[in-house]
């Protein structure tokens, strides 16, 4: 993992931090008349969370405003949400994105899914410790009273990681025979996980069984399950190539859909923005820059631009 401030980031602190003169920037360009959203992108696309949590303080010290009402007072649509989100600490902003999944008509899988399946365990510890602030229940409570069935199972194994550490001898004890059939054992063995454990499972089991353990769990289960299973099993290989393949159905074909690509430039941008970078690359034959600005525009296009940085 990246060490502190994120080396394989595209955000970091910035050494010329001054944070009055960040305020008196954004006051500028918000309380004038006319929004001037390139300072905006300006300002809080170079700092790192934790100075834009200090911008903020000092904001509402000075203003008796908070920071996040006169953006969202001044910005709108998908630029308004992608700001907000920058001067979200994560953990806070995570346990939103799962609110928002959680409550409403029909929950939203798909973002639980790529939230418990990709997080690192202080991650999920951050959110889980935001959610309890916020809504004064814990998320292991909430889901276990929305997601319902064998997804859910999964899921609330995923969201309990700091209770447990597991080893993955039932892999073996459960014999390749009855491999896939007893969905229990997928979920035992994929959920309660540590990282180089499981990267060393899916080798073996690969080479006990011929087929790859996403396509036995493709052949053996449909549905939310074997979209979280799946989402597991390509993050332990490998996260970065997991979100780029996320950017990139995110953004191909008709519509390209602004949520995923906020929530995931702006939650990995001082984690491993740089690796999906080199990912993308990899995967799909050119930049994940050049694909941005192909497919989205205006400030808001600007904005991701920025976070994402060019090669």
């Amino acid at each position: 993992g990246a060490g502190r401030g994120g080396k394989l980031g595209t955000v970091k602190d910035n050494a010329n931090f001054k944070v009055e003169d960040d305020v008196s920037a954004l006051r500028k360009a918000l309380e004038g008349l006319g929004t001037t959203e390139k300072t905006l992108i300006e300002v809080l696309t170079q700092r790192s969370n934790a100075q834009r949590q200090l911008i903020a303080k000092a904001y509402e010290k000075t203003t008796g405003r908070t920071l996040v009402a006169d953006l969202k007072g001044d910005t709108h649509g998908d630029f308004e949400d992608l700001l907000v989100a920058l001067v979200t600490p994560p953990g806070v902003y995570d346990s939103q994105e799962v609110i928002g999944a959680i409550k409403g008509p029909g929950t939203t899988e798909s973002i639980l899914t790529e939230i418990f399946a990709s997080r690192s365990n202080k991650q999920i510890i951050a959110l889980s410790e935001a959610y309890l602030a916020k809504t004064g229940r814990s998320v292991i409570h909430d889901l276990r009273s929305e997601v319902s069935g064998d997804y859910g199972k999964a899921l609330l194994i995923l969201a309990e990681v700091q209770h447990h550490i597991f080893y993955c001898n039932a892999l073996y004890e459960a014999g390749e025979k009855k491999w896939g059939t007893d969905e229990g054992k997928f979920i035992d063995i994929l959920c309660h996980r540590s990282v180089p454990q499981l990267r060393q499972t899916l080798v073996e089991y690969k080479n006990i069984s011929k087929k790859n353990l996403q396509e036995s769990i493709e052949s053996e289960m449909s549905g939310d399950l074997e979209n979280l299973l799946v989402a597991v099993v390509k993050c332990v290989m490998s996260t970065p190539a997991y979100f780029a393949e996320m950017l990139y159905k995110s953004m191909k074909g008709v519509g390209t859909t602004e949520s995923i690509l906020t929530r995931i430039l702006v939650s990995r941008s001082e984690v491993d923005l740089m690796d999906i970078r080199a990912e993308y690359k990899r995967l799909y034959g050119h930049s994940l820059y050049s694909q941005i600005e192909s497919d989205v525009s205006g400030c808001y296009g600007d904005t991701l631009k920025r976070l994402c940085g060019q090669d």
